[in-house]
């Protein structure tokens, strides 16, 4: 049987060549497995992210401990995993990390797959050669390098103090491997990003997650847990337009619905402190507490500027809850 990604092959002069590396690379790729999530009509997500779900996942365990994005997995009722051979096994959502983004999946059956060691990014930097790798072998992974080491903060209120850009990009980037030099799993892929080359012309980018933010919750979501106390959420979708954070949308049923915000607002302030950028919004937003904390800001709107207070919440209160036979 094929995997999902059959007639999404990387060009060939991208992909690896196993004598590049001092590791089996086919040891490594066929770590990685294609992942379909079926989430319901009705679920919270679904109008934003679908309902059909298709990334990758990596095996990081021997009992069949799949690693891949949360945003793939959220409110999911059925998962299922495909190895490189076509092979499908049926699988679990354990627990998911709105921090990192990242999350965790068990296989119901036996994977017989071999593990990827998880490595540490940190002395990943500009210029190191890497993999990106999706399912189904050296036909879906990508010979690349690290563009650069940079903080991410995105429309949707998340936040990485040290993202991972690397190009080439991989064209199905969702969950895939980020393999380092030493054939350990050093990052996940989470986005595709635009970028410049030398002549200014647009290119895609990647942008992974690195792997040093899983072993400090790794417990947690493999039990099922929350591993942070929930962040104050706005239910916002924000970019960053000459110096200030202006609303792009509002999430359905969030609390800057209830509070009547809308695209086109400017937030000037949280809490009295002026803000400029993505980055200053959240790291001033997510300082005042808890998720139910009371969050005042500053509005411009057509001109006029105005003060309210936004009730904050947790955003995982409004997602379907995980069956947990």
């Amino acid at each position: 049987m094929p995997t999902p990604f059959e007639g999404h092959e990387v060009e060939a002069r991208l992909r690896p060549s196993a004598e590049a590396y001092r590791f089996d690379l086919d040891q490594a790729l066929a770590s990685v497995v294609a992942l379909e999530a079926q989430v319901p009509a009705d679920a919270y997500t679904a109008a934003i992210l679908g309902t059909e779900r298709i990334g990758n996942g990596v095996v990081i365990g021997p009992s069949g401990l799949v690693l891949t994005m949360a945003y793939l997995i959220t409110e999911a009722e059925e998962v299922v995993l495909t190895r490189g051979d076509g092979r499908r096994v049926p699988a679990h959502v354990l627990g998911l990390d709105a921090r990192s983004g990242l999350g965790l999946v068990q296989a119901l059956e036996p994977l017989d797959l071999p593990v990827m060691t998880l490595g540490g990014a940190q002395d990943l930097e500009a210029g190191a050669p890497i993999i990106a790798a999706g399912a189904g072998g050296r036909a879906h992974a990508v010979a690349g390098k690290v563009l650069t080491r940079m903080p991410f903060a995105g429309y949707w209120e998340y936040m990485l103090d040290d993202a991972i850009i690397t190009a080439p990009a991989h064209p199905h980037w969702s969950g895939a491997a980020l393999i380092g030099p030493k054939g350990d799993l050093v990052g996940l892929g989470s986005l595709t990003l635009e970028g410049r080359d030398q002549n200014g012309e647009s290119r895609p980018l990647n942008m992974f997650v690195p792997t040093e933010l899983l072993p400090p919750v790794l417990d947690d979501l493999a039990r099922g847990r929350n591993p942070h106390p929930p962040r104050p959420w706005l239910g916002v979708f924000a970019q960053e337009m000459e110096n200030h954070v202006v609303l792009v949308g509002v999430s359905p049923k969030g609390p800057a619905a209830r509070a009547e915000l809308r695209a086109g607002d400017l937030i000037l302030a949280v809490d009295g402190e002026p803000v400029s950028d993505l980055a200053e919004f959240y790291e001033k937003l997510w300082s005042l507490g808890e998720a139910g904390v009371t969050v005042p800001l500053k509005i411009l709107r057509e001109g006029d500027a105005f003060e309210l207070e936004v009730r904050s919440m947790d955003r995982a209160s409004l997602l379907k809850k995980r069956r947990l036979n």
